[in-house]
């Protein structure tokens, strides 16, 4: 292996693991249940491989150099952002007896109910990475600084695109996987109402913070 290539495992293991709305919404579903986390987990990777993919097939470019584009897409990111927040608060206040993390991911067991569950909490983790404007401009701006001199540049961006979205697949389940398995303390009628409200009050700070930003810039 390279030494480019072992730089970038490192800086993309860092912003891959950095905590922020990923992060946020994969311990908030995975509450709920296994199934609902590794989902979330799973779409957040979904939406590591929508940028990856722009930005090797060079379309990130384009999003750059389209300001209202761009305005549009973050501002798109933000309200769903905050959306989720300000849904996680509701359900937090709702039953002080229950999770409002399991109501929200719709996480119980058997029937339809799962399945919807299930489906729900996927589209949650892909739409959360998927509408984040900045990860195209990152990706963009990042994978050409380890295509060595003289090399391939599609061939080596494949690459390098693949080890983040791989990353992302081992780390944002693994995350799912250790909050199910804290499950029986996590899942305390009060220790579960204060993860659901810390994170909806984070989401929805985050939310409204990408939201008055595109709006005032």
């Amino acid at each position: 292996m390279d030494a480019q290539l072992t730089a970038f495992l490192g800086v993309a293991a860092v912003m891959v693991a950095l905590p922020g709305a990923d992060f946020t919404v994969v311990v908030r579903n995975a509450l709920a249940s296994r199934s609902a986390g590794v989902a979330t987990a799973l779409g957040v990777a979904g939406g590591l491989l929508v940028h990856t993919t722009l930005a090797v097939a060079g379309l990130a470019a384009v999003l750059v150099a389209v300001p209202v584009l761009f305005r549009t897409v973050q501002l798109l990111g933000g309200a769903y952002v905050l959306y989720l927040g300000i849904s996680a608060l509701r359900a937090a206040r709702r039953r002080p007896g229950q999770s409002g993390a399991a109501e929200a991911a719709a996480g119980q067991d058997g029937g339809a109910h799962a399945t919807n569950g299930t489906r729900r909490a996927l589209r949650q983790g892909f739409l959360t990475n998927a509408l984040n404007p900045k990860a195209p401009v990152l990706f963009l701006s990042l994978l050409p600084q380890f295509v060595p001199a003289g090399a391939a540049p599609l061939p080596r961006t494949l690459l390098l695109a693949a080890i983040v979205v791989l990353l992302a697949l081992i780390w944002f389940p693994a995350v799912a996987l250790l909050v199910d398995r804290l499950g029986r303390w996590l899942r305390r009628p009060r220790t579960a109402r204060a993860i659901e409200g810390g994170s909806g009050a984070a989401l929805t700070v985050l939310g409204a913070v990408l939201v008055t930003g595109t709006l005032l810039h």
